[in-house]
């Protein structure tokens, strides 16, 4: 009988490991996605700000409005691969 209750239990306890591990890697994903889109409405706020702007300036502010979305493409890239690196060591 301890046999039984204790395999239950190890069965139980790897059943709620495995599930807790998909869960980890969506919440990575999601931090990472929410550093994301605040890096992209930095850039949105960057590219409004720079409408009124023209010649070098308006040159400046379109380069550094392309940095900022390729940064946060960049950080959503990485949650991804560290979410599929979790989901991978879960199986």
């Amino acid at each position: 009988m301890k046999k039984t209750v204790l395999a239950a239990a190890i069965a139980t306890t790897m059943t709620l490991a495995a599930c807790g591990q998909p869960q980890e890697a969506a919440n990575v994903e999601n931090a990472y996605d929410n550093q994301a889109d605040a890096i992209d409405n930095m850039a949105d706020n960057m590219e409004q700000a720079g409408d009124n702007l023209t010649g070098a300036a308006a040159a400046a502010n379109e380069n550094a409005v392309d940095r900022l979305e390729d940064k946060a493409d960049a950080v959503r890239n990485a949650g991804d691969e560290k979410a599929d690196a979790i989901e991978k060591n879960a199986m």
